[in-house]
């Protein structure tokens, strides 16, 4: 039997339906598509260097890779590659290989520090800690049965609050771009990031094939966006969400599980059955508000870094 590494053609049907089908069952708690796949390749911002990468044992694709740079972090040289094999394929030296092929594309990048994910078994961290990496934060994969699960009442805004989609600023997203670009600066991550492109945000989170505007529900203050609760779906029966958060001036209202609350019953009315989310593990508050909506943990997954020499 012979693995090899290859990058993921762009434009090749065959490989973005690879792609997502071995994502979904390796991490079935997020949402891919070849649609998807073949979109966030076409897409990426040139300076992300954006390159998946397919393993294949004999011609048939058993692993996974994305593999980038940061580029929105004001912190130059931050990288990251995330690797995933079919849970049936393992132990073949698929993922050995796709770490050391992303290594050697972001290292003539001139990166400097490699972020990666993976999930919290035995296994896996031992993978990644052979090969130099070290453990760093975790967090949660969380799960809500929409179709048999029990929602909190859907409740009417208070005074002064008025519930909308991000579909009625089709015409103006930027008001939604600037309240995204907030709330990131508060999300927990390893990485600094920020949204300071408004054209690459339209890219990579408004005209994405996952994205909802039509359950992603927005608390608006005065004309002014002041909560959401971004939904992506993935065309089927599936539906995540991606962010909740709420400007620092409107903070201690209610509204982000006011705006969220309103997301997952809007998806249930369309049909969708599960509804995945994902919490840092410190992040004590967005998971009590979680565990309020029903969500209960289904998986949990460690970042990993290596500083490249």
């Amino acid at each position: 039997m012979t693995v090899i590494v290859r990058e993921l053609r762009r434009g090749d049907r065959a490989d973005a339906e690879a792609f997502a089908r071995i994502r979904h069952q390796a991490l079935p708690f997020m949402l891919f598509t070849p649609e998807s796949i073949a979109y966030d390749l076409e897409h990426a911002h040139p300076d992300s260097h954006y390159q998946p990468l397919l393993a294949e044992e004999d011609g048939e694709p058993i692993g996974t890779a994305q593999v980038g740079v940061v580029y929105d972090s004001p912190e130059p040289g931050q990288a990251y590659v995330n690797a995933y094999v079919h849970p049936e394929r393992t132990g073949r030296g698929a993922g050995a290989l796709l770490v050391r092929a992303a290594e050697e594309l972001l290292s003539a990048l001139d990166a400097t520090r490699l972020h990666a994910w993976v999930l919290d078994e035995p296994g896996n961290r031992a993978f990644a800690e052979k090969r130099g990496y070290r453990s760093a934060r975790s967090a949660h994969f969380l799960r809500l049965d929409l179709a048999n699960g029990t929602l909190p009442p859907l409740q009417s805004p208070p005074p002064g609050v008025e519930l909308r989609t991000a579909a009625d600023f089709a015409d103006d997203p930027r008001p939604v771009f600037r309240l995204d670009a907030e709330t990131l600066r508060d999300e927990p991550s390893d990485v600094d990031r920020e949204f300071t492109d408004y054209e690459a945000w339209l890219t990579e989170i408004w005209r994405h094939p996952l994205f909802s505007p039509e359950l992603t529900s927005v608390a608006v203050v005065d004309g002014r966006p002041a909560a959401f609760s971004a939904a992506r779906t993935d065309g089927g029966t599936r539906y995540g969400t991606v962010m909740t958060g709420t400007a620092r001036a409107f903070r201690g209202r209610g509204l982000a599980k006011l705006a969220k609350n309103a997301s997952l019953h809007h998806a249930r009315s369309a049909g969708l059955t599960e509804a995945f989310t994902g919490n840092d593990s410190g992040n004590g508050p967005m998971l009590a508000i979680n565990k309020w909506f029903g969500y209960e943990i289904c998986a949990t997954e460690v970042k990993y870094v290596r500083d490249l020499p």
